[in-house]
């Protein structure tokens, strides 16, 4: 599959629903935590440099994050190709699923691959009744600010947790479910 242009990911674009890779996400299972650490690692290894430090979801705790039935893989070609990390916010306002972590082989950046986790994302979202997906990404990730925002998030505020920066970033569920 051709990588997805500037164009593809313009919100409600046609071509991307269309060329969006078939994914079935499943919950990671239990001994799976090393390879999704390996692929957090190969995934946001360019973003070192960039931050300044490991990005958090290099130190996340993905046995934790599996027994707690909040890490989503897809599998492509039999082995782990993306993942997603999500943890329901019945007490945001309003509730919202938080998008933890989004992370992609890299040999798949531009396939669409991101894209379909990010919609299932949405689906999932809904299908737990939340009206609101948010994310959060380090604000030196320019680029990654850029890409959300062509495919509908906002901006909802900017905060320091830590020794990390924040950009929290919103969009209606319905509308990332496509």
């Amino acid at each position: 599959m051709a990588p997805l242009s500037e164009e593809d990911l313009r919100p409600g674009s046609d071509t991307a629903r269309r060329r969006l890779p078939d994914i079935a996400p499943r919950l990671a299972m239990a001994g799976e935590a090393p390879l999704l650490a390996a692929l957090v690692e190969r995934a946001y290894a360019p973003w070192v440099s960039v931050v300044g430090r490991r990005p958090a979801p290099m130190q996340d705790d993905y046995v934790a994050r599996i027994a707690a039935s909040q890490a989503w893989v897809a599998e492509d070609g039999g082995g782990l190709a993306a993942l997603a990390v999500v943890e329901e916010r019945r007490d945001a306002a309003p509730p919202c699923l938080l998008l933890d972590n989004i992370a992609v082989e890299p040999d798949r950046h531009g396939t669409g691959l991101g894209l379909a986790m990010l919609r299932f994302v949405g689906q999932e979202a809904l299908r737990r009744g939340l009206p609101e997906v948010r994310l959060y990404t380090n604000e030196k990730m320019e680029r990654n600010i850029a890409l959300y925002a062509r495919l509908g998030f906002t901006e909802a505020e900017r905060r320091q947790e830590g020794a990390f920066r924040r950009v929290i970033m919103a969009i209606p569920s319905e509308k990332l479910a496509g």
